[in-house]
């Protein structure tokens, strides 16, 4: 059977102008690939198209709505996720323009679709109280125990995505002074975190116990399963909740209903933010290219935007009352009026 233009060039974007030519992560290749699996199934079971017959003619800004809202509809899918979806569909017609021009027209009628207007989630975060507890729910009786404390406050002191937890390797961790662990993030741009004192007593102790000292072990994952594999970002949400829950159970009023694993990374943007530190600093911290996006938690802190006010304020407003509110006769005049 003669290959089809669309497998051709869908094979080509995946496994090679992704990595190669754009240099994107393996998490963000996966993610694209995945959108393209379920176009193949919904173009297999709704227009009953196998996927060896499927060609470039066939992809028109009609068919590609309505997958979208086949995400919807029939899978249940999120605007967020129908929008991540046509991310990524946008991004292949934009390489498929430049490789096969006479598609050009073609690729910007899909590339004219919109994304989805959705609510956009607050960030949620916890209070320095709520993740002292938080840190402190693991027991440190059992290996497991030892290794989900030193998870959550690594978590926590690096402000490390999910993502990049599970990929970091033994030696990507400097103990000795200064203390950092070397993360890998979106687009594999890689930067260098500080860690604090405990954290870093924490991890050699977690080292050794393990048997991660030798340089033999460099290229071990930090964090393994049972099965000593590297955990998945699934496995770190898993810890995550199973001790959120627990906590919740000692001090409901502190822990919201969910908290995911970024939790642990908006907080400790949030706290650092308060403690004064810098933006700039904050921003480089966080892994993010542009300062509007770290911008977000200084917009979200209500309690520091009410302590600027009240140092910024001038006290214009005077506690004793107005001259016509001490006459009682112009009151009384002004109550009967409404009689």
């Amino acid at each position: 059977m003669k290959p089809t233009d669309f497998s051709y060039y869908l094979t080509d974007y995946l496994s090679k102008y992704l990595p190669c030519t754009a240099g994107l992560s393996t998490n963000t290749i996966i993610s694209y690939r995945d959108t393209f699996s379920l176009l193949l199934e919904f173009l297999n079971k709704i227009r009953k198209l196998p996927p060896e017959k499927i060609t470039l003619d066939h992809l028109n800004r009609r068919l590609i709505e309505e997958y979208l809202d086949w995400l919807e509809k029939d899978r249940g899918c999120a605007v967020s996720t129908r929008n991540v979806r046509l991310a990524a569909i946008h991004a292949f017609f934009r390489y498929l323009q430049l490789k096969c021009p006479d598609y050009i027209y073609q690729s910007q009628k899909i590339l004219s679709v919109p994304v989805k207007r959705t609510k956009k989630n607050t960030i949620g975060y916890l209070s320095l109280d709520a993740m002292k507890l938080l840190l402190n729910m693991p027991q440190g009786v059992t290996n497991q125990g030892r290794r989900d404390r030193v998870l959550l406050s690594f978590l926590y002191d690096s402000a490390a995505r999910v993502s990049e937890l599970a990929d970091v390797l033994v030696s990507d961790v400097r103990i000795e002074y200064p203390s950092t662990v070397k993360l890998t993030g979106k687009g594999n741009k890689t930067r260098v975190v500080p860690l604090m004192k405990p954290m870093s007593v924490l991890l050699e102790q977690y080292l050794e116990e393990n048997g991660l000292t030798s340089p033999s072990k460099g290229s071990y994952p930090l964090f393994c399963n049972r099965s000593k594999d590297k955990l998945t970002r699934a496995g770190i949400a898993y810890i995550v909740t199973k001790y959120a829950d627990e906590a919740r159970k000692l001090s409901p009023g502190l822990f919201p209903d969910k908290i995911p694993p970024s939790c642990f990374r908006h907080s400790k943007a949030m706290h650092l933010l308060q403690s004064g530190v810098n933006l700039v600093y904050i921003r480089d911290f966080l892994g993010h290219v542009d300062i509007q996006t770290t911008e977000v938690y200084a917009r979200i802190d209500g309690e520091m935007k009410r302590k600027a006010l009240e140092k910024s304020s001038l006290n214009v407003v005077s506690e004793k009352l107005p001259e016509w509110q001490s006459n009682t006769g112009l009151m009384q005049w002004l109550k009967s009026l409404g009689r």
